[in-house]
């Protein structure tokens, strides 16, 4: 069971403004929601933050995260872990899981 946080910051989706402040963010999701929580619970994060399958986290959260354990990861992979978790299918190793997506989109064809 792993926890992953990936590079949205690096991208001007990751930033958004507030009060006169940009703010860098990242998504944070796992293996279960269970073990998602549980990290949430271990940086601190409010459950209220919950978007239904994911948390979004600051940088500050972020680094929390990884010196808790979680694994970085791109924006790319971590969307295709996604979409392969909401096909029911494990969300498996980062490393492959654009490979895999893609298999997915070609089986389609």
């Amino acid at each position: 069971m792993t926890v992953y946080v990936d590079d949205m910051f690096k991208y001007p989706v990751g930033e958004f403004k507030r009060g006169g402040r940009m703010y860098k963010m990242s998504h944070m999701i796992a293996d279960t929601e269970a073990e998602l929580h549980a990290m949430a619970d271990t940086i601190r994060l409010s459950r209220r933050w919950y978007q239904g399958d994911h948390y979004d986290v600051s940088m500050t959260l972020r680094l929390k995260a990884i010196e808790a354990g979680a694994v970085e990861v791109t924006l790319k992979q971590l969307a295709c872990m996604d979409a392969l978790r909401k096909r029911g299918l494990p969300m498996g190793d980062p490393a492959t899981s654009i490979e895999r997506r893609l298999a997915l989109v070609k089986e389609k064809q």
